[in-house]
């Protein structure tokens, strides 16, 4: 068979994937009671077969970006992150989700070794770029938060997928920090950067501060909001940490790249609720 009849049948099994996934997803919101499915149904529908980008050319783009902003002061484009429309629609309801924060490691040291432009220009690109990781997976940016950034993944009917997708962004996020940022911070003599990840998997409410439906703040609250931040606080430089509750959801042949972290009873005291014992998180080792 030829080359060309090999791409066509497998461009054609991708696209009979994709419909079956988005007829599954489209039926599974239907049945949620708790969402209000239209809107929902419109929002995450018109999410799916979105490129996923390889991370080569990720570090590549993502280069062009960083050295125009070191030498031009360039600024990034307007997010076009559906997150906002997403949260306002979903108001006071439960969505299953798989949370992420990842931070920057070590930005006391780049705040004071450089100028104050300078480290704007690095603390804003960094976490620009995260966020654009985040969304070439499929994934939707909660917020800046200093020097880290909380992205989420909608996990309610295809929870599998949304789980790999967030540990694909968390691997690609490390990538695009080593191969991409750091060698051009280092032909400036900047200090490297290294990031932490932590993630989890859980039920949480969407929230609204306000009666304005289109300006009042909304955000996120629940376990894995709370869960995710602890597991990135103990994670080390460049690692990868995720809870359990993403960890029996990721692929077998991603969950040969984790192995369960051993902990000190000082280092990790968080039990789970209902079975009162340590809740277990897994490191990626690659």
């Amino acid at each position: 068979m030829s080359e060309n009849n090999d791409n066509s049948n497998k461009n054609g099994e991708n696209q009979n994937f994709k419909d079956d996934k988005i007829s599954i997803e489209k039926k599974s919101i239907e049945k949620t009671p708790d969402h209000k499915s239209s809107e929902y149904i419109d929002i995450v529908l018109s999410r799916k077969g979105a490129k996923v980008v390889d991370s080569e050319t990720l570090v590549k783009e993502a280069q062009k970006r960083i050295w125009s902003a070191l030498k031009q002061g360039y600024e990034y484009n307007p997010s076009t992150d559906e997150s906002e429309k997403f949260l306002r629609d979903l108001v006071s309801s439960r969505v299953n989700m798989i949370v992420l924060y990842v931070d920057l490691v070590g930005s006391t040291d780049i705040t004071l070794s450089l100028p104050e432009e300078k480290v704007a220009i690095i603390i804003s690109s960094f976490a620009q770029e995260m966020a654009e990781v985040i969304r070439q997976h499929d994934g939707y940016v909660l917020k800046f938060v200093g020097d880290a950034v909380i992205g989420y993944f909608i996990a309610e009917a295809l929870p599998l997928l949304a789980a790999d997708n967030a540990v694909n962004s968390a691997k690609t996020m490390v990538t695009l920090v080593e191969k991409g940022l750091n060698p051009i911070l280092n032909q400036y003599d900047y200090p490297e950067l290294k990031i932490k990840i932590g993630m989890d998997f859980g039920k949480n409410i969407i929230v609204r501060y306000g009666s304005d439906k289109e300006k009042s703040h909304v955000d996120i609250l629940g376990p894995a909001m709370n869960i995710a931040s602890k597991i990135q606080y103990v994670a080390e430089p460049n690692q990868i940490l995720i809870g359990e509750d993403v960890y029996t959801r990721i692929h077998p042949s991603i969950q040969k790249s984790f192995e369960k972290v051993v902990w000190t009873k000082t280092k990790w005291k968080y039990h789970d609720r209902e079975t009162g014992k340590l809740y277990p998180v897994y490191a990626y080792i690659g």
